[in-house]
């Protein structure tokens, strides 16, 4: 139905969907695969509660969210997707500067660079945390060493 109203791509993995209806890594994985089999271009949304973060957690979270899809996918059909890096603890809060949760993120490449660099390289990953006007000029004049292969900043909340 979705794409026969014009939609190309479907959000995964959302937050706010992991919390309020406790989908778990496996479900998020069958619905990215759904997508994709239907010709959607499936958004991955992953991220850290702030209580993960504060205990370092952040790749262990997020790397086992990516792995799940790559288990079930493969970094193929994961590369032809979008991944959202949206650390929850930064969404709308005005709390903890996203800047420094941003370079943290790097675990995705990594993660798909595992299974296959060419397609880690090519993987699209947004950034999915609070973006402001105070925090807007901290946020793209990252350098790039602190990004990942190719962020792309979204507007939040």
């Amino acid at each position: 139905m979705l794409k026969d109203v014009g939609c190309k791509y479907v959000l995964v993995g959302h937050s706010e969907r992991r919390l309020i209806y406790r989908e778990s890594d496996q479900l998020i994985a069958r619905k990215f695969a759904a997508a994709h089999a239907k010709g959607l271009i499936p958004v991955l949304c992953v991220g850290e509660q702030l209580s993960d973060r504060e205990a370092s957690r952040t790749e262990e979270v997020v790397g086992r969210q990516l792995d799940v899809v790559l288990e079930l996918c493969g970094p193929e059909v994961l590369g032809q997707g979008v991944v959202a890096y949206e650390p929850v603890w930064a969404i709308g809060t005005g709390g903890p500067r996203p800047a420094a949760g941003a370079g943290r993120a790097r675990v995705h490449p990594a993660r798909i660079a595992g299974r296959d660099a060419r397609i880690a390289a090519g993987t699209r990953i947004l950034y999915g945390g609070s973006v402001k006007a105070g925090n807007a000029v901290e946020l793209f004049g990252m350098p790039m060493s602190m990004r990942p292969y190719r962020w792309r900043l979204t507007q939040g909340g």
